[in-house]
């Protein structure tokens, strides 16, 4: 643990996501007077610095350096400096490096200061029109449609509005990805470019999602945020004795996965309450058609 007046404190400090007049007076203020800045990217913030008029010394701290750096970092504490952390956009460690960072400093004493200012999920909540009492934050997607996929199907009976970020060229894929596992019917909205002169907000079912996705260029650019609806009432309206109807016939040509899948687009359950459900009626004793 540091110890003695000399330790410095480590200011974690929310920067634009996009407008650089939300940067607050103190957040200004907390940059002009800190004896380093570690940015996750030094050439963006030395941009942000350069149009604030602000000159201060810059080391990076990212997810391959942070083994290195932070060490470095503590000394610099333990010596009495102030050392503020910023992101490329946005409140530091939230899907952006930072934690251990954080960790190993509050671990040894030092007096970690928290200056709030803008997020893109508070952002993208405050103006989507989805519930915004509870949600969960699940950050980036895997990359990879099957582990996406998985994560998905865990979240299907997720009751919060779900919260992610996504990268353009993967929008399509994971809201192609949500249609099936959450269901198609179900209430999303993207979010992208927030706060910027292109801020765009396309809502509508998962469904419709998609295919805006397929027909408009622009919807797959910039900086991107997806709502989703939780499970409570997203699909309350799907009659049970429909869905069984429509997996028996599904079931007597295609396999129980895919008839979920399929289930799930037509009646817009997710596809995990569908696919549980063709378990069943796949393992059940079937009674034969009526003769002619």
């Amino acid at each position: 643990m540091i110890v003695g007046k000399a330790h410095g404190r480590l200011q974690v400090i929310a920067t634009p996501i996009g407008n650089l007049a939300d940067l607050s007076p103190r957040a200004r203020e907390a940059l002009s007077a800190a004896d380093v800045i570690a940015a996750e990217d030094t050439r963006h913030t030395a941009a942000l610095l350069q149009n604030l008029g602000i000159a201060r010394p810059l080391v990076s701290l990212h997810d391959h350096n942070e083994s290195a750096r932070v060490p470095e970092l503590l000394a610099r504490l333990a010596a009495g400096a102030t050392v503020a952390l910023v992101s490329d956009a946005g409140t530091p460690l939230v899907s952006d490096p930072g934690f251990e960072l954080v960790r190993q400093a509050a671990a040894a004493g030092v007096a970690v200061e928290p200056i709030p200012g803008p997020s893109a999920i508070t952002t993208a909540l405050a103006a989507a029109g989805l519930p915004a009492r509870r949600f969960c934050f699940e950050g980036f997607l895997p990359a990879k449609e099957r582990e996406r996929r998985a994560r998905l199907a865990a979240l299907a009976q997720e009751e919060r509005t779900l919260v992610f970020f996504e990268a353009p060229h993967r929008i399509l894929a994971t809201l192609t990805d949500m249609a099936q596992e959450l269901g198609a019917q179900r209430p999303a909205v993207v979010a992208r470019e927030l706060t910027k002169l292109h801020e765009t907000f396309y809502r509508g079912t998962l469904g419709e999602l998609v295919r805006r996705a397929q027909a408009e260029e622009n919807f797959a650019r910039g900086e991107i945020t997806v709502l989703v609806h939780g499970a409570e009432g997203a699909a309350a309206d799907v009659d049970p004795a429909q869905l069984r109807r429509t997996l028996e016939v599904l079931l007597k040509e295609l396999p129980p996965g895919r008839a979920a899948s399929v289930a799930a687009q037509l009646t817009g359950v997710p596809r995990a309450t569908a696919y549980a459900l063709a378990m069943q009626r796949s393992s059940a004793p079937q009674e034969p058609d009526p003769p002619p």
